[in-house]
């Protein structure tokens, strides 16, 4: 790639179920990164860091439900290799049926993943990304309406309709955003991903995306992939990710790799790009978010749930890593989840107790 290229190439799937306002925000959205910024700040465009396309199966120009018309740049056999392609929202009744509706599309996605690109769906979007099959025996989320018939459809998807975001796959390569305008959460998260959070920072300041007010930061951790190419480390991963509650976390792990302790810490920094233990506080720290947005656990009992039994400590790393107190975090992002799930924080039964 030369220096005048784009860091990164962004394809937007377009198909006549789609609005045609998250389609062209996308595109504006992902095209302000590097540029506007400057603009605004500087009286000078910056250099674009990312090319956004529009595509569609064969690339004319589609009226689409809103009464809207899209003009893709190309064709999907002429798309230039992106590293991410996005699927917007479908406005369709959530009990339709799909099956079979999108053979070209589908068959592109599932080449893209297999060549090692990213796939992320906003909202009802996610309903394509299930007909790949890609999404089968993963964990997965969709608009709260869509939860119920897209489980019946397709039985084998983990749903999640309180999750605003999560990824899945290999390399966390599967990206699904839930509610209606989650596509701005979405394309910051994106962003943050290939781009780094202070990119992100910048878009969301910059076209007042206020839920990122507080910045990054609190999804921070989720940017980092899945390290899968030093087989002995990807194992211990798999591990510490059912077992991060336990003691000596990072012990044990040196013993199911078979190494030394200091042997094995260096080989997992060097494949990971992080000490052992600050992978351990991040999935830590990743759980007792969920546990924050979706319970009525006390925030003593959510720090034992993750594996600190001080509460303190726990308080202290979370301010430190997250930028919020524990339950600022809860205040801020559990009103964000009842929105989008449309149901209020579940008590637990341990909380009950």
């Amino acid at each position: 790639m030369s220096t005048d290229d784009p860091h990164l190439r962004i394809a937007i799937l377009a198909v006549p179920e789609s609005s045609a306002s998250t389609v062209y925000g996308m595109h504006d959205l992902f095209a302000s990164a590097g540029a506007d910024w400057d603009l605004v700040v500087n009286g000078v465009p910056g250099r674009p860091l990312i090319a956004p396309t529009i595509v569609s199966a064969d690339g004319a120009p589609l009226r689409v439900v809103n009464g809207l018309r899209i003009e893709p740049h190309c064709a999907l056999a002429d798309c230039p290799a992106p590293q991410v392609a996005v699927i917007p929202d479908l406005m369709v009744p959530p009990q339709q049926d799909l099956h079979g509706r999108y053979p070209a599309e589908t068959a592109w996605l599932k080449t893209l993943y297999a060549r090692g690109a990213t796939l992320a769906s906003a909202c009802s979007g996610a309903l394509i990304l299930a007909e790949t099959g890609l999404l089968d025996d993963q964990d997965v989320t969709t608009h709260w309406a869509y939860c119920e018939a897209m489980g019946a459809h397709y039985p084998r998807l983990r749903i999640h309709p309180g999750r605003a975001l999560v990824t899945a796959g290999e390399g966390q390569r599967l990206v699904m955003a839930g509610g209606g305008s989650s596509w701005n959460d979405l394309g910051l998260f994106l962003i943050a991903r290939f781009l780094g959070v202070e990119e992100a920072m910048r878009v969301a300041r910059l076209h007042l995306l206020d839920w990122h007010h507080v910045g990054q930061q609190p999804f921070a951790a989720l940017t980092r992939n899945r390290q899968v190419d030093d087989a002995l480390i990807a194992r211990c991963q798999g591990w510490i990710a059912e077992h991060y509650e336990q003691d000596a976390p990072v012990a044990a792990m040196a013993r199911l790799s078979g190494l030394a302790e200091r042997s094995f810490a260096r080989r997992f920094a060097r494949a990971t790009g992080m000490p052992p233990m600050d992978y351990v506080h991040t999935l830590r720290l990743e759980e007792s978010k969920h546990l924050l947005e979706t319970t009525a656990l006390p925030i003593e009992a959510v720090a034992a749930e993750v594996g600190y039994q001080d509460a303190s400590f726990f308080g202290r790393l979370f301010r430190r890593k997250v930028g919020l107190t524990p339950a600022q975090y809860r205040r801020r992002f559990t009103a964000l989840r009842t929105a989008l799930a449309g149901s209020p924080p579940v008590e637990t039964t341990a909380a009950r107790r």
